[in-house]
């Protein structure tokens, strides 16, 4: 074996994400629920796809890992070197992160790589200090900027830090309350500030709330416009955020704000709907379009806060009766609108210049992009 050059921490939260699909909006403490629901392990095979492209500098990394789902089966799987540092718990929980990282620490790594959601990034950065983190992308919320746009991009940043071609940057660590989060409330609270390996295409922006008179205007224009094609008899999905709870609002329907609903003829069929239920309801409505709103800053409109619009209910609808609205300003600060399903076969056909609504008749073209296929 060559000469280790880098040495990195690497940890997988092996439930993170699972409750995105069946509508829990987080799985904190919610393991049993989301399983019970018919949720599936995501973070594995989202660490896996980052592995397997930093197989070809297996002879300059050494991993330092927990063991089992934490992090040493990944590992044996991609033939990269490792060492099990930590021997977690049968059933994970945050306590083992915290524990492995500081195993890591005692082998004074480069890096900590994981595979998680905030919360797991609220937890390493607890134990670590400003020793450099990176995150693969595998939560149901991910506002923190700690993150890889997608597990190929935090492969991409990794390998360059092992290169030595990228800088360290100060970012945040944030994370909402998920009491209030399921209650339909966005409160997000700074936990920590962290450093990252960055390269402007290839890490997330912390989520921005755009808020002042001249948005609301452009919502409400939005919300008007929505109201007059959505008489058309099709069953609309309206994805999660402000601006399509303006839409819900002007149509008479309560909408859960951080989740998805299905509106019919002005009248509410689904509510905070899953997966599951999605799929179901497409065996019965003919005609179903999906209007989404990206994430701000981010760029965000699929794979981050609605995952129950999963690639198997984008097969279903079709990339054709895809609507894409924003408000202009919050439009402007968004490079190219991204897209992160999990199936790089459903992100490439979604991929290419879309149309946004931006007002009353009013509309943009803008670049959208697969994450997985962003490179430095």
């Amino acid at each position: 074996m060559a000469e280790i050059v880098r040495k990195i921490g690497f940890v997988i939260n092996p439930i993170a994400g699972m409750g995105g699909s069946v509508g829990l909006k987080g799985t904190d403490g919610l393991e049993a629920d989301a399983l019970a629901r018919g949720a599936k392990p995501l973070a594995a095979m989202r660490a896996r796809s980052c592995l397997k492209m930093l197989s070809s500098l297996k002879e300059s990394i050494l991993f330092y890992t927990a063991s089992g789902k934490m992090g040493e089966d990944e590992l044996r799987e991609s033939g990269l070197h490792y060492e099990v540092v930590y021997k977690a718990e049968e059933r994970p929980s945050s306590q083992d992160t915290k524990k492995a990282c500081k195993e890591f620490l005692k082998k004074k790594v480069d890096l900590i790589l994981f595979c998680g959601g905030d919360g797991t990034a609220r937890d390493i950065a607890g134990i670590i200090g400003m020793l450099p983190m990176l995150g693969i992308p595998a939560g149901v919320k991910m506002h923190s900027g700690v993150f890889a746009i997608s597990p190929q991009a935090a492969a991409e940043l990794a390998i360059g830090l092992a290169k030595g071609q990228l800088n360290i940057r100060e970012t945040e660590i944030v994370d909402v309350d998920e009491e209030l989060y399921r209650a339909g409330e966005l409160q997000t609270r700074l936990y920590a500030l962290a450093r990252t390996p960055y390269r402007s295409a290839l890490v997330q922006e912390r989520k921005r709330i755009y808020s002042s008179a001249n948005e609301d205007d452009f919502k409400e224009q939005i919300a008007l416009f929505a109201t007059e094609f959505m008489r058309d008899g099709s069953a609309y999905i309206l994805g999660a955020g402000t601006t399509t709870a303006r839409i819900a609002e002007k149509l008479g329907v309560e909408k859960t704000l951080l989740g998805v609903d299905v509106v019919k003829n002005g009248k509410l069929l689904l509510k905070d709907a899953s997966e599951k239920q999605l799929l179901a309801m497409l065996k019965e409505e003919k005609a179903v379009k999906i209007i989404l709103s990206p994430i701000g800053a981010q760029g965000f409109i699929l794979g981050r806060g609605s995952q129950q619009i999963s690639a198997a209910v984008l097969k279903r609808i079709g990339e054709e009766n895809l609507i894409i609205v924003s408000t202009p300003h919050k439009l402007a600060e968004i490079s190219q609108l991204l897209v992160d399903t999990g199936d790089m076969q459903i992100d490439a056909i979604l991929a290419g210049k879309r149309l946004v609504v931006t007002g009353y008749r009013m509309a943009q073209r803008k670049e959208t992009t697969a994450a997985s296929m962003v490179h430095i």
